[in-house]
């Protein structure tokens, strides 16, 4: 692969979301993204697994910043996944909490995400 490959999970900070929610949205984000991953990028998946499977949660001010992020990342042909919520807790069913970029080269990655803050 070239690099040390990665998950990196994009959240919107908007939402007024509890910790925990935040948490449970990203759990969603790197499952989802990695299964996609397995079946779609096997190469990628597997160097992710066996290097550790490193992630990096990042941040967003709101939703047009997270969808520009979408749009890089798929301009780039980089899988990602979009979560939104289920809407039983706190916030509206359907609301878009965050994203996930990869398991993929982080270099690659790094060129759309590498301006943002961490979490």
């Amino acid at each position: 692969m070239g690099d040390e490959a990665k998950q990196v999970v994009v959240m919107r900070t908007d939402l007024g979301m509890g910790r925990g929610k935040m948490a449970a949205q990203s759990g969603h984000a790197c499952v989802m993204g990695a299964d996609r991953v397995k079946r779609t990028h096997p190469g990628w998946y597997d160097a992710w697994w066996a290097g550790g499977q490193k992630k990096v949660a990042l941040k967003v001010p709101g939703l047009d910043e997270l969808l520009r992020i979408r749009a890089a990342a798929a301009a780039a042909g980089l899988p990602y996944q979009v979560v939104s919520d289920a809407g039983h807790t706190q916030l509206d069913p359907g609301t878009v909490t965050c994203m996930s970029i990869g398991p993929a080269p982080g270099s690659a990655i790094d060129k759309i995400t590498g301006d943002l803050k961490l979490l």
